[in-house]
């Protein structure tokens, strides 16, 4: 039981994570913006492809992933590059990974309404899921969301590992990616949102910010991200 939960867990992981950076990597294609590396989970590489402009890769940990970009972290010239896009192409990228966890959990849940609950009525899988998406964006834009409420990667563990049936598994695999969706689109660097922010500010200025002041206002903001995982891990060992 312990090895199914695990492979469950992973399965779900990398889904996301594959479906969050593809978002990134399919808009970036879309753009015309080289992608050096499109990447699933961290440390040691366990396959890797090379394509004709960019590098497909498999890591060991499956907690997470990423497209590099030719341009994103370093000013290039090259053709292709990030750093030369207008900042709608720009904002488009990055908004993308979030925006497609999002379509992708109402996909899931239009699937589950048709083929569960249009067999079974009893399973209240359609109110659930509507009242979740409204739940959660009412609460993370209004800051009405608690820190009591949050769960980290142990808190989520634990809820895939008691799910049973197909159905529930692909309820919660709906569920989980709406949130991340949502919470990526924050307006909080390091996330998606905070980015966006900047390169939004950029546009506005018609010239990019200072290095200096990209690197504070991401580290202040990684630094928050990461008390905050800190403390939602203690609370679900807590409640384990």
């Amino acid at each position: 039981m312990f090895f199914i939960n695990v492979l469950k867990i992973i399965f779900l992981l990398g889904c996301l994570v594959f479906i969050h950076e593809g978002g990134h990597f399919l808009m970036a294609k879309l753009c015309k913006i080289r992608v050096n590396e499109f990447a699933i989970g961290f440390g040691p590489t366990i396959w890797r492809r090379q394509g004709k402009t960019t590098l497909y890769a498999l890591r060991a940990i499956p907690l997470g992933g990423f497209v590099k970009l030719e341009g994103e972290e370093e000013e290039s010239t090259k053709e292709g590059s990030f750093s030369e896009a207008s900042t709608f192409k720009k904002v488009a990228i990055v908004a993308a990974g979030g925006l497609v966890n999002i379509i992708f959990a109402i996909i899931v849940f239009w699937l589950l309404s048709i083929f569960v609950v249009g067999i079974n009525n009893s399973l209240p899988y359609l109110k659930i899921f509507i009242q979740s998406m409204i739940d959660s964006v009412v609460q993370l834009f209004t800051g009405k969301a608690s820190v009591e409420q949050m769960m980290g990667p142990i808190g989520l563990s634990n809820v895939i590992s008691k799910t049973s049936g197909i159905e529930d598994f692909v309820y919660i695999l709906s569920v989980i990616s709406l949130s991340l969706g949502v919470t990526n689109l924050l307006p909080v660097p390091p996330l998606d949102g905070g980015k966006i922010v900047l390169l939004i500010i950029e546009g506005i200025r018609r010239k990019p910010l200072t290095t200096r002041f990209k690197v504070i206002v991401q580290s202040a903001g990684f630094l928050m991200l990461i008390t905050l995982s800190l403390f939602v891990a203690y609370k679900d060992i807590l409640e384990l």
